[in-house]
């Protein structure tokens, strides 16, 4: 603008992303960037891949790719061990996508589709080892965090729902809980102001109805990752050695047992840290 009124004010660049791709647009052509991607979703997508992968960090890759192909061609994989349980896409209040949809394609309607979206571009790579109800506690205390307290419905509703997670993952939780989570979540996601109260319930929704049974799990007591310490035990199997290198490291002395003899862990006093797990040179200490 002309005016003198703004030609001493910066400029402001809301999506930075998009700024980056008009160099390239002008270079090589209009054309040959929306060649890549699909017939709705054209050219690339920056993702920062993170979790339980192989190569981490910032990828850029051309709209329409399958979830799996980016995971694998483009991050190297999963670690040994570790197996492919879900992808948590589009940043903190993006949706958790389950290893069986792993195949879809990586465009703006697909992922809304599956109740995820693109966002900020954050890629998340679970396995085994994670558990989706405290994954979506972790999230929803972000997103509680970050509401401006404007609107009731974020304001509070996330508010809520985490307190509900937060009881869940303690072992606290029941059956009604789960259909207030789902009366929340709606009413957050249809009546908040702003995009992050839209957006906030999508990691809780998704996991929801992808992954029930684990909610239903800590209901009745267990957390199949092994994360919830509320609802886990340590114990040594019957194949110790009784070497001892797991009392030694034991900061709550709840591991007792003669020198190369079986030893028992206090659940009473065990803090459940994992470091005993950790020097098991046999792997006889197992969480259940």
């Amino acid at each position: 603008p002309t005016d003198s009124g703004y030609k001493n004010k910066p400029t402001l660049i809301n999506n930075v992303e998009t700024f980056s791709n008009i160099p390239w647009i002008c270079r090589e052509g209009a054309e040959a960037f929306a060649a890549m991607g699909t017939e709705a979703s054209r050219g690339t997508k920056t993702f920062a891949l993170a979790g339980k992968i192989n190569g981490g960090g910032l990828v850029e890759v051309s709209l329409g790719l399958a979830i799996n192909r980016i995971v694998e061609e483009y991050g190297g994989g999963l670690p040994e061990g570790s197996e492919l349980k879900a992808v948590q896409i589009g940043g903190p209040s993006g949706g958790c996508i389950p290893a069986s949809l792993a195949h879809i394609p990586v465009d703006y309607e697909a992922l809304q589709d599956i109740g995820a979206m693109m966002g900020s571009g954050g890629l998340v790579v679970l396995d085994q080892f994670d558990c989706m109800v405290d994954l979506s506690r972790y999230f929803m205390d972000f997103c509680r965090k970050e509401s401006c307290g404007r609107c009731l419905w974020c304001r509070t509703g996330t508010e809520m729902m985490y307190r509900i997670l937060d009881s869940i993952c303690r072992g606290e939780g029941s059956c009604d809980d789960l259909a207030e989570l789902e009366r929340i979540a709606e009413g957050c996601r249809d009546y908040s102001q702003c995009g992050l109260g839209r957006s906030a319930p999508n990691p809780l929704l998704t996991s929801l109805k992808y992954f029930r049974q684990e909610y239903e799990a800590h209901i009745e007591g267990h957390c199949f990752a092994g994360v919830c310490r509320d609802l886990i035990t340590f114990q040594i199997a019957g194949d110790c050695i009784g070497c001892g290198m797991c009392a030694d490291v034991c900061a709550d002395s709840a591991i007792t047992g003669v020198f190369r003899q079986y030893h028992i862990i206090d659940q009473i006093h065990c803090s459940k840290c994992g470091s005993c797990i950790k020097v098991c040179p046999e792997g006889a200490i197992v969480v259940k």
